[in-house]
């Protein structure tokens, strides 16, 4: 099992960057696919992006395509978040999962383990 622990948060000006980071401990890290998540005060959380246990296959939310990439090491055991171009509407807190699924979910439902968050704050 699988157990993320999320860092690298913080405030950046609109049109700056942050790299998101998760180290994720346990023996089937290699073989999980990873994703991450954001949720908005008052919102659902919503999905982010996702990469396959062999860093072949990713996926992105449309709103974060283009300006966010993501990536894995699993000699190390992370993946991170490279968001570039930030805008006050990714202000949230950002999870980062873990699942067994053989495809890329958009949905929290196709994850089973998860990280506690780090905030993310962009000011206009």
């Amino acid at each position: 099992q699988v157990q993320p622990v999320e860092s690298g948060g913080g405030l950046v000006q609109a049109g700056g960057s942050l790299r998101l980071s998760c180290a994720a401990s346990g023996r089937t890290f290699s073989s999980d696919s990873m994703a991450w998540f954001r949720q908005a005060a008052g919102k659902a959380r919503e999905f982010v992006a996702a990469i396959d246990w062999s860093a072949t296959v990713t996926r992105y939310a449309d709103s974060v395509k283009g300006r966010f990439i993501i990536s894995r090491d699993n000699a190390k055991n992370t993946v991170d978040l490279q968001m570039n171009s930030l805008k006050p509407e990714d202000t949230a807190v950002y999870y980062c999962a873990a699942g067994r699924a053989s495809y890329l979910s958009t949905y929290t439902s196709g994850y089973d383990n998860w990280g506690q968050g780090t905030q993310v704050t962009v000011s206009s």
